[in-house]
């Protein structure tokens, strides 16, 4: 094996591995908890809330009077953009193998090529399957007084509770800490 080969293999892995962690941090849960305040009565704002996800195409799961918690849930579907790409980039991927297979290991004509018809699918189809799923939203009222106005712990998806804050901070009056809009992950 020449060092021309050997170096072109170590990349084409290497690629391949960097392929791998990326679909695993594309189907990453990002569930995160979150404390927003209103000064109006909690009944208004669990409403609000609760209208706004609803129109978003939250479902209602229930919840549990005596902890006042409010539970949604909502599928959540994978991007066909997202799966086109992954599944080009993982035939080019594959092939690139394939042509460094094909190199080093002559005696096994075009057969490695092939690669490129199982990794292009296999990318698509695994980002599919594990960026699909069904979603949980939680709200919990910490406080009932309605003098004080209202605070509650949302547990819910990074990019929700980021769309939340921004469409609902005027109508709502809702104000967090502003972490979730300041961090960069």
């Amino acid at each position: 094996m020449t060092s021309v080969f050997s170096s072109t293999l170590l990349l084409t892995l290497l690629l391949a591995i960097g392929l791998v962690f990326f679909l695993r941090a594309a189907s990453k849960d990002r569930t995160t908890v979150v404390d927003v305040y209103s000064p109006l009565p909690p009944l208004e704002v669990l409403n609000g809330i609760s209208f706004w996800l609803e129109e978003r195409g939250w479902k209602r799961d229930g919840g549990d009077a005596d902890r006042q918690v409010l539970r949604f849930n909502g599928s959540v579907t994978s991007s066909a953009f997202l799966a086109a790409l992954l599944a080009l980039i993982g035939a080019f991927g594959a092939g690139s193998l394939g042509l460094v297979l094909r190199q080093l290991f002559p005696s096994l004509g075009w057969w490695p090529l092939f690669l490129a018809f199982i990794g292009g699918p296999a990318a698509g189809m695994i980002y599919q399957r594990k960026s699909s799923r069904i979603e949980d939203l939680e709200l919990r009222l910490m406080s009932v007084d309605n003098n004080e106005g209202s605070k509650i712990r949302l547990r819910a998806h990074r990019d929700e509770l980021i769309a939340m804050e921004k469409e609902l901070a005027k109508s709502l009056q809702l104000a967090s800490d502003g972490s979730l809009l300041s961090s960069p992950i």
